[in-house]
């Protein structure tokens, strides 16, 4: 067997999106992979039942987001139109798909009423010329994903499945979440933040309108900060955070006098599913309520009120409920992902019963053997356990060279699975390294005291959560303390900055999509003011790297999206700019069209070039079982 090369990229298939047919028997996901030639991610929309094997259903090459219709007979999914996706419908008695939209700006994911007559969406509205000059009134302006927004708002729409007759359900000045249909199919719910201060002010709010159209009724008060609404049954589902915008998402129900909270004892945050954060939309099955949360860095399946029935070393990041059973997609330490189905009376309440579930797909690298992370926990300066994961060559003795990770967020989490985005970690195992990934305090899956710990206290809080476990491996034997490395995305990116202002002992350090002064960054990233408001509140002079970058020695590589918006890359600039001013070794590699999340949907050339340009720094500037440093 071999081991992973960072060209296996091109070979890694990551189902998700998982939708089960409403009799519970046939579960259809959509198949990422990455394709060579083009250049791009390809996504098809594959069939899978148990006891029968995968089979694809869609060519591609960029289909997505499968949604069944009440009856089964028909498959809505998304395919684009002259470059902007549009909803289509695949009947599954035979035919080809028939094209259901023709929106302007491209249609969201389909949500079908009740009677399955209608499909509800959520698409961009307003006209666009590239070459307007571009005024904003608010500091709601761009968005990382889509850059400038040139007025571009988000609406409801409703279309007919037999005629294809469209009609615009919201209109105004916001941006409308996606739409859950009540269910008696006349009103649609949305969640929206209509405030004429939303930019300054972090809020949210669930509505209902019409489905015809018309004024949107506001449901909810001000105490709750509404992400999503869904009606399960005659329940209306909440999602949001109570009153402060950095802290557990939980679960509501609104009921006659407003939001009532669902309690599930678990101190745990409940995971919706998100780019870069698994999870999924709360649903109903029978009489129970299922969700997802983060327990311990990994993301699991629960019924309420908090009995644990998908768990173990595992991320889920689809689920799908009908017909008794349900159907999620998870990652483990050997998968990227596979689609799994379970009858829900059968599913233990402590969710480790392995022989409850059945792996409908197989999607693992055979042919390759792959290093499988390993839990610990050390303990801070002040005493806190900390846990993190360590991935290394097991047979290998005496003390080796050491990559510390730090992740993104500050509210991620790392799990101990396998990770196709940062295959650096098992090609530096491979190589004699030991990738210690940390969850410090403000990481997710530890309850809520520790998810808030270093609000206001960025890298104040948690660098002896990142420097004392590097302690514990030296001591033990594990880690040569002239062989240590740090790098880290977003977050990651900013701490990776942060460590090396606070000591010299890193021989190397790579800074992704970083963050290296926060000042800057209040008033140039999307997110800048909330971030200032909520999440560094305090000083944020203090907290920058930026203000003690005159203290850094450490040769730096950094690697950063060129329309990144949420971190801009003038923070990479600035950073690059101060360290090459006082002479320390630097590099500064830009992806162009590369936005804050291209390591994980980018380009596959860029995603593999971001892997080998770790590889290739750590080489250069930290030599491995005797070798001699490149003068390069």
């Amino acid at each position: 067997m071999s081991r992973l090369s960072l060209s296996d990229i091109y070979r890694i298939a990551v189902p998700g999106d998982p939708r089960l047919r409403p009799d519970g028997n046939t579960v259809a996901y959509t198949v990422t992979t990455a394709d060579r030639e083009s250049d791009e991610n390809r996504s098809e929309i594959w069939l899978v039942a148990a006891g029968g094997a995968p089979r694809r259903l869609t060519g591609g090459p960029h289909d997505s987001s499968p949604r069944w219709s009440p009856d089964g007979r028909s498959l809505a999914f998304l395919r684009p139109v002259d470059g902007k996706p549009q909803l289509h419908l695949l009947p599954m008695e035979g035919g080809e798909p028939r094209v259901l939209t023709a929106a302007s700006l491209g249609a969201g994911p389909a949500v079908w009423s009740p009677d399955g007559r209608s499909i509800a969406y959520s698409a961009p509205c307003g006209e666009v010329d590239p070459h307007a000059p571009v005024v904003a009134d608010s500091l709601e302006y761009k968005a990382d994903g889509t850059g400038l927004l040139r007025g571009l708002t988000l609406h409801v729409f409703v279309v007919e499945v037999e005629t294809g007759d469209t009609r615009q359900v919201t209109s105004g000045d916001f941006f409308a979440g996606e739409p859950s249909w009540s269910p008696d199919g006349r009103r649609l719910a949305f969640t929206a933040n209509m405030e004429a201060d939303r930019d300054l002010v972090a809020g949210g709010a669930v509505y209902a309108v019409d489905a015809s159209g018309g004024e949107p009724e506001r449901l909810t008060g001000a105490d709750v900060i509404c992400a999503g609404a869904w009606w399960l049954g005659e329940r209306l589902l909440v999602a949001g955070n109570a009153s402060d915008p950095v802290g557990h998402t939980r679960m509501f129900e609104l009921g006659p006098d407003g939001l009532v909270e669902i309690k599930t004892g678990l101190d745990r945050n409940i995971m919706v599913g998100a780019p870069g954060y698994p999870g999924a939309v709360p649903q109903q099955a029978g009489d129970e309520l299922i969700f997802c949360a983060r327990d311990g860095g990994c993301t699991h399946v629960y019924r309420a009120p908090g009995e644990k029935i998908v768990g173990g070393d595992q991320v889920v990041s689809g689920v799908s409920a009908a017909g008794g059973r349900i159907a999620y997609v998870a990652s483990t330490p050997y998968s990227a992902g596979d689609v799994y189905l379970a009858d829900l009376d059968a599913l233990p309440g402590d969710g480790r019963d392995d022989t409850a579930t059945t792996r409908l797909t197989d999607y693992a690298l055979h042919d390759v053997e792959l290093f499988t992370p390993k839990r610990r926990t050390f303990t801070a300066p002040d005493g806190t356990p900390v846990e993190g994961f360590m991935l290394r060559d097991e047979t290998l003795t005496g003390p080796g060279p050491l990559l510390l990770d730090a992740h993104g967020g500050p509210h991620n989490a790392w799990a101990p699975v396998f990770d196709g985005a940062h295959l650096y970690h098992q090609v530096l195992a491979a190589r004699g390294w030991t990738v210690l990934t940390m969850n410090p305090r403000a990481s997710d899956g530890y309850g809520e005291a520790f998810y808030t710990a270093a609000v206001g206290a960025w890298g104040i809080a948690d660098t002896g959560d990142f420097l004392n476990p590097i302690d514990e491996l030296v001591d033990e034997g594990i880690a040569d303390p002239e062989r240590l490395a740090v790098t880290g995305y977003s977050y990651g990116g900013y701490m990776s900055c942060w460590l090396s202002t606070q000591t010299g002992r890193f021989k190397a350090a790579i800074p992704g999509g970083c963050v290296s002064d926060l000042v800057s960054m209040a008033g140039t990233s999307d997110a800048g003011h909330l971030l200032k408001a909520y999440e560094c509140r305090g000083d944020i002079t203090a907290q920058s790297p930026m203000t003690h970058v005159a203290q850094v020695t450490t040769p730096t590589l950094l690697l950063h999206g060129d329309a990144d918006d949420r971190c801009p890359v003038g923070q990479a600039e600035q950073w690059f700019a101060a360290l090459r001013e006082q002479g320390v070794p630097v590099r500064l590699v830009r992806y162009p069209g590369g936005s804050h999340l291209f390591i994980l949907n980018g380009r596959p050339s860029h995603r593999v070039d971001y892997n080998e340009r770790i590889v290739e720094w750590l080489q250069q500037w930290i030599p491995v079982a005797g070798t001699p440093v490149s003068p390069s």
